[in-house]
This record gives C-alpha cells, structure tokens and sequence, in this order.
C-alpha cells in the first residue's frame, strides 16, 4: 500500500549531529508535507546544510531516524538507497557543474547513468528539461564556462528535475544573483512548482526568496528547530535569533506588508 495523504513525505525525529566534540543537532524533529516548499533558515553555523545531507543520505547522524518517501534511510540496502535517491533532484549553491562537459551533456548525466535509456530518448528530455528552465537549443551545446550566473542555475536545474523528482532540493538558490535574476529564477522555480507538483525543501537566507516561495518557514537555532510554520506564525515566535533576522532593518523591509498588517513586534500594539 502506498503512504496515506497525510504522511509527511520527509520526517525527521530525535536527530543528533555530531563531529567529534562538536554538536550540531540534538534531538532535533522536522516534518516535511507533500506539495509544500519548506524553507529552513539559521544563523552561521546552524547546521542547515548538514541537515540538508542527513536528510539526503550523504551523512549518517549518532542518532535519530531519518524517513524519506516513507523509507528509513539508515534501514534500507545500498541498492534500494540508490532507487530511492532518483526520486529527489539537488540544486548546489554554485550549481556544481561538470566544468569538462557541455550545457547537454550535464543534463544527460543522471539519466545516462541509469543505463537503461537510448540515446534519442534522452536527448528528447535533455531539450524538454532545458526548455522549461527557458534555455534553447543554442544553449545546449555551450561549455559551463560559456555560461552567466543565471544560466548555471537554470542548467543545474534542468539537471536536478532530469528524472522528473518528487523531491527537490535547492541549496541556497539565488546566492551570487542580481536582484533581477534572482527575482526571475525564484519566478520559474515557483512556475515549475505549480505545474510539477513537486515538493521543494529550501536552505536560503535571502529573505525576499523566502517571503516569495515558502509555503512554510523552519528556523534552526540552539541546536534544533525552534520553530516552523507559516511565515506569519514564525516571525510572531519570541527568540533572539528570529528578531534579528526577520524583525531588524532586512526583515521588516522584506517582510513589508506581512508585518504591518501583523503588528508583529513582540510587545507593540
């Protein structure tokens, strides 16, 4: 039978992170629900992006259960880790390009390691994923080198939905954009969303990327989430880090209307 509407796609319980000495989470929880886009934020050192591989696979916590698409990762054999793993597509921060082959063949590279597809096959989704980052067929054939801020991320896109993902990660996505790009690939993730019917989890900490895209807001601090839902609800939590981020000169200019119809502000009227 297959997970009941109501499971969380990703679930997290009791997780601890350590490195040596070095505590990262403890005992932290974190549910992720289908459809949504999920933005985690923290300070320096928070642990987000080490969340992001617990949750992915890439690190094995000291504790805790980690359950992906109704799967234990720590339970599971490597082969059926590997099956599982084509189900999410990840957007690094800086794209993470194979800098020696072209726009087309980092597409390609997920599905031809599959070796289950010929070659036609491929091409045609390589262009179709390309096509709806809104890169041609002129694009296709262009070294990473070749290629701006703007289209990396849009290549790493294609790149990361080439299996066509129920989960999909993205790892700082507008870091290193002007505010025109940045506002245009948040546009076409938010597009993609909607018509893919994806779930997006998020590590950002551009504040007008979260205001736009997040359905809902977890906040690292002190070791686990402190707090995580919608965006209204989290900036009304009374802990210093979330007054520094969300309530100070950035937080109130990005959150703008959001704030003032709130009268958020932990203690004004």
């Amino acid at each position: 039978m297959g997970e009941a509407a109501a499971d969380p796609v990703i679930s997290v319980r009791g997780l601890r992170t350590a490195f040596g000495d070095h505590v990262v989470h403890d005992n932290l929880d974190l549910s992720v629900r289908q459809g949504e886009i999920l933005s985690i934020v923290g300070g320096s050192g928070s642990g987000k992006t080490t969340l992001l591989r617990a949750i992915i696979g890439l690190d094995r916590p000291a504790a805790g259960v980690v359950r992906v698409l109704g799967q234990d990762l720590h339970q599971i054999k490597q082969v059926e880790f590997r099956r599982l793993s084509r189900r999410w597509g990840m957007l690094f921060q800086a794209g993470a390009l194979f800098s020696a082959l072209s726009v087309f063949d980092n597409v390609a590279q997920p599905l031809r390691e599959l070796r289950a597809f010929p070659e036609d096959l491929i091409a045609e989704v390589v262009m179709c994923r390309l096509a709806m980052v809104g890169l041609t067929q002129q694009d296709a054939g262009k070294q990473p080198s070749d290629l701006s801020g703007g289209m990396i991320k849009r290549v790493a896109l294609a790149r990361a939905l080439a299996l066509d993902p129920s989960l999909l990660f993205l790892d700082e996505p507008t870091a290193g954009l002007d505010p025109q790009r940045s506002d245009e690939f948040v546009a076409l993730v938010r597009a993609l969303h909607r018509e893919l019917d994806f779930t997006v989890v998020m590590i950002t900490h551009d504040l007008d990327t979260l205001v736009d895209l997040s359905s809902r807001v977890a906040v690292l601090a002190d070791k686990r989430v402190i707090a995580c839902d919608a965006l209204r609800q989290v900036v009304r939590v009374d802990h210093p880090f979330i007054k520094e981020f969300f309530l100070g000169e950035r937080g109130r200019r990005a959150l703008g209307g959001l704030l003032s119809e709130d009268k958020v502000g932990h203690g004004e009227s």
